[in-house]
């Protein structure tokens, strides 16, 4: 069975370009032998031979494996510090590009592009935001929304970016949404955007092993301008940080220092 998961994860780096190595095995080889019972497959090759052959089922692949959860204003007290602690250095800027990496379906993003809206015109705000699913992408292109997604953010927020269009949905307002461009990005293997003064990567890499974090962290210093910012997760901590030439400056906030 060892051998099997062995060739498994080289026929999903073949095929997806996802390589299964540099995330925590334990918790990966959780949830895909989860998604092979669910499937009815009697084995690691049996369920490569489903994902080859059915587009459905590879979507779905891709999905669960991308561990998609995401919400707009999440862990309201990191988004404070946010706008106390790093725009008013940003504001000294004419402009500000962000990168929010690993998007989901686009609640980080949006919940960016409404923070920085009330102290930068739209036109001065550039924000990437990549996902490795392009299920959830298309998701976020659409800015529809129900409430559950929404539940923490402010209210004024709400009123002033949003539209309701039915009971329980709303929808982004255009302005906001030509801030953003949506783009598949896998963070392990293609080339990071350059010259961000903001990137934030929150909640995703917990599920990558220590050396696979360690070269995100040093490829995130090089995206990042002089002196600019990465905003990671509460469940997340760089561990001698300097090694990748950032430098902590809060809960979840480091500083480029080199």
């Amino acid at each position: 069975m060892t051998d099997d998961y062995e060739f498994f994860k080289q026929q999903i780096l073949m095929l997806t370009g996802i390589e299964l190595n540099c995330y925590k095995e334990a918790q990966m080889k959780r949830r895909i032998d989860s998604l092979i019972l669910r499937n009815k497959c009697n084995s690691y090759r049996d369920y490569i031979a489903l994902l080859k052959a059915n587009r459905d089922k590879y979507e779905q692949f891709i999905n669960y494996l991308t561990i998609n959860v995401s919400e707009f204003w999440r862990n309201p007290e990191q988004w404070k510090l946010l706008e106390d602690m790093v725009i008013p250095e940003l504001k000294k800027k004419s402009s500000v590009r962000i990168w929010s990496a690993a998007c989901s379906t686009g609640d980080e993003p949006y919940s960016l592009a409404m923070l920085f809206s009330r102290h930068f015109k739209f036109s001065a705000i550039d924000i990437i935001a990549t996902d490795i699913d392009k299920q959830v992408l298309q998701q976020a292109v659409t800015g529809i929304y129900d409430e559950k997604s929404l539940r923490a953010l402010p209210k004024n927020l709400l009123e002033e970016n949003l539209t309701k269009i039915s009971d329980h949905a709303y929808q982004i307002n255009s302005g906001l949404k030509q801030c953003i461009s949506f783009k598949q990005h896998n963070l392990l293997k293609d080339p990071y955007p350059a010259g961000c003064d903001l990137i934030v990567c929150r909640n995703v890499l917990i599920y990558f092993t220590e050396d696979a974090k360690n070269d995100i962290y040093y490829k995130f210093n090089k995206a990042l301008n002089s002196d600019g910012i990465l905003f990671l997760g509460s469940t997340e901590q760089i561990l001698y940080a300097e090694k990748c030439g950032l430098k902590p400056i809060s809960s979840f906030f480091y500083r480029k220092i080199n």
